[in-house]
């Protein structure tokens, strides 16, 4: 039926036999017994919150029942019956909403913010919307390996509003990835209806935008939903494209507990009770003579036994001991770097090249690494670091992509929960700001959260000096560098550059690759033709000196060298901290304490530069080996401007001779 309506829910049980029938009556009646205890516990305080899922049960059983248990399903708030359908133990479940450590992520995250790989479930962040990239990334890996897999994830009438919902269907669809999109249409978001939501009158209508089916089921008829995600799946295996799943079905209760339902119209709940999932599969299952009053009691009795257990064995778990130790290791992966040093035959190579090197070496090194970013694939991207690769690596591997970050940053980290590797370009470091959810909250956040790595690494063509103005020229590093969970590399030459961006690769964590484009063309150096890496985390000092330090990066330190050949009286020592994230401390606490004098230099603007924190950090740690106030020489506390002597002026570099001066005079 298109929509619900005052009908009785019709039934087909073509296909099913009574055994089965009785198989997905348990299946639906544990999240609604679930929900009834949890209410309890809720108003006994014994739990915090609740989003509940009760009369939309059909839906989270009968997808999860309708796919197949190696395929991966990326559930939301109300979808408690995609864990129960996948049988997490429920000991396991109320743990996880209790806080404790047999829980999926250790007290660190509530309800179904979590994830399994055991289950093949990847549960949501609180934004809505990104992860319906990450199951587009899922369902690439899927297609690229030829592994006849869908992939099916959840988003609501509300959360369709944002814009990743939009991309996300839109890279879907131009790469036919099988993934199911599946809206449950509950009517409401929070407390806007969805007259107030959008202006189409059915979610379906959208489909033919994305050149993609759509398909329209009664969310509360469990039968027709299995049905449909069976013949759906089934189709998509073998003939990857993306569906677009309406399922009708209300939200009975609030959007969680706490907000209560009083912005309903009087008597909708009671329109809607007749439609009850669990209460009409009950009757039509008693009129079919498969179950029985006896039977339900039984069942009842059984699940309700299986509940307590599982809160017994939940309320017996001690609290979590707090251990700081735990919660700083836990925001990566375990992982040893070994680098491979570079030797053997040289050749002459420019920033860019000694990039591209880089990457097109590492793609040889792992077959199962995709790059992705717009214009990357046969024009090379804009700054030609990919021309060739096509050729090289195939259209599977080295992907053009549609203006959209998001998605992108997202597909990466998808592919990463598949089990492969991503390098996304960002075309210039300022168009990050529309993946910066992705990457500061799914990216940065996730093995913390639950113990899934993300490796993934974004290219970031980054800073000024090219007249290029507001928009393509800014150093945003430190947006970055304020967000646990990440790895940020900055490299100031080629050999680096190179050495960089393979360990960066190498590295099964998020680790973002800063490259100053002013540098691509404009130095170059003998690097090692053959493979090899740099560490990840390690300054290195360019210049020994006694005098004063300047501890900087990027384009910093091609500025701090040519003060130091113009200064030859003076000797200045040179810091390239190379790595922001981790900040290398050990080698600038040294370099402080042997010259007592200290200037830091970034390209970035003064305020809320990673120039504070460092200055910080030595003022902190090495106060009585100063003989001077640490300086910070940086960029006007403006955007960056397109006119040459205006962006002169924005740029430290003329300011650094005079901050040098007041620091030698003390």
């Amino acid at each position: 039926m298109a929509v619900l309506d005052k009908r009785t829910i019709e039934y087909n049980r073509t296909g099913f036999d009574d055994a089965e029938l009785l198989g997905i009556y348990k299946r639906i009646l544990k999240p609604r017994l679930i929900e009834e205890k949890m209410l309890i516990l809720l108003r006994q305080g014994k739990i915090t919150k609740w989003f509940s899922g009760w009369g939309q049960e059909a839906i989270s059983v009968g997808t999860t029942y309708a796919m197949k248990n190696e395929e991966y399903i990326f559930p939301m708030h109300r979808n408690l019956g995609v864990f129960t359908t996948r049988d997490i133990p429920l000991s396991r479940l109320f743990a996880q909403f209790q806080g404790k450590m047999s829980g999926f992520t250790k007290g660190r995250d509530r309800s179904f913010h979590f994830g399994t790989q055991e289950y093949n479930i990847v549960g949501m962040i609180s934004h809505l919307g990104p992860q319906l990239a990450l199951a587009g990334g899922v369902g690439l890996a899927s297609k690229i390996r030829d592994e006849k897999k869908a992939t099916l994830v959840f988003t609501g009438d509300g959360g369709a509003s944002e814009g990743d919902f939009h991309e996300a269907l839109n890279v879907a669809s131009v790469w036919d990835l099988p993934v199911i999109f599946a809206i449950e249409n509950n009517r409401w978001g929070l407390s806007t209806p969805s007259s107030e939501q959008f202006r189409c009158e059915q979610f379906i209508d959208k489909g033919i935008g994305y050149g993609m089916e759509a398909i329209q089921v009664n969310g509360n008829n469990i039968l027709e939903v299995i049905t449909a995600v069976r013949k759906i799946s089934e189709s998509m295996r073998n003939d990857p494209k993306p569906i677009l799943l309406e399922l009708m079905t209300f939200r009975m209760r609030g959007h969680e507990e706490a907000s209560g339902t009083k912005y309903y119209p009087e008597g909708l709940q009671d329109d809607w009770k007749a439609f009850d999932p669990l209460d009409a599969f009950t009757s039509f299952l008693k009129e079919e003579g498969v179950l029985t009053d006896e039977i339900q009691v039984s069942c009842t009795k059984e699940i309700k036994k299986e509940i307590q257990d599982g809160l017994d064995i939940a309320y017996a778990e001690p609290a979590i001991v707090p251990s700081m130790e735990d919660e700083v290791t836990d925001l990566f992966t375990d992982y040893k770097q070994v680098v491979k040093e570079g030797s053997g035959a040289t050749t002459e190579r420019r920033l860019v090249d000694a990039i591209q090197d880089g990457l097109r070496q590492s793609m040889e090194k792992y077959d199962d690494l995709i790059i992705m970013g717009q214009d990357v694939a046969e024009y090379g991207g804009v700054f030609k670091v990919t021309e060739g690769f096509v050729e090289q690596f195939g259209k599977d591997r080295v992907r053009n992509t549609p203006i959209c970050e998001s998605a992108i940053v997202g597909a990466g980290l998808g592919l990463s929960i598949a089990g492969m590797k991503a390098v996304v370009e960002m075309q210039f470091a300022d168009f990050a700001t529309c993946g910066f959810n992705q990457i500061v909250n799914n990216l940065a956040k996730m093995h913390w959260r639950w113990g899934q790595n993300a490796d993934v690494v974004i290219r970031m063509p980054t800073g000024a000096g090219s007249a290029a103005g507001p928009f393509h020229s800014q150093s945003n590093e430190a947006w970055f560098f304020h967000t646990p969970g990440l790895k940020i590399v900055f490299p100031s030459n080629p050999y680096e550059a190179k050495g960089l961006l393979a360990a960066a690769i190498e590295d099964p964590n998020p680790v973002m690759v800063f490259e100053h484009k002013f540098l691509y063309r404009s130095i170059r150096e003998e690097i090692p033709t053959e493979y090899y890496t740099v560490e990840i985390g390690k300054a290195k000092v360019v210049n020994e000196g006694s005098d004063l330090t300047i501890i900087t990066y990027g384009l910093g330190v091609h500025w701090a060298k040519e003060y130091g050949e113009k200064h030859s009286d003076q000797s200045i020592e040179i810091v390239d901290l190379r790595t922001l994230l981790p900040l290398d401390t050990e080698t600038i606490y040294d370099s402080v304490k042997k010259t007592g004098k200290v200037v830091v230099l970034h390209e970035d603007c003064m305020t809320g530069g990673i120039g504070g924190e460092i200055v910080a950090l030595i003022s902190e740690n090495c106060f009585q080996y100063l003989d001077a106030p640490v300086k910070r020489v940086a960029s006007l506390d403006t955007p960056v401007p397109f006119a040459e002597d205006l962006e002169k002026q924005f740029l430290p570099k003329h300011r650094l001779d005079e901050a040098i001066a007041s620091v030698l005079a003390y």
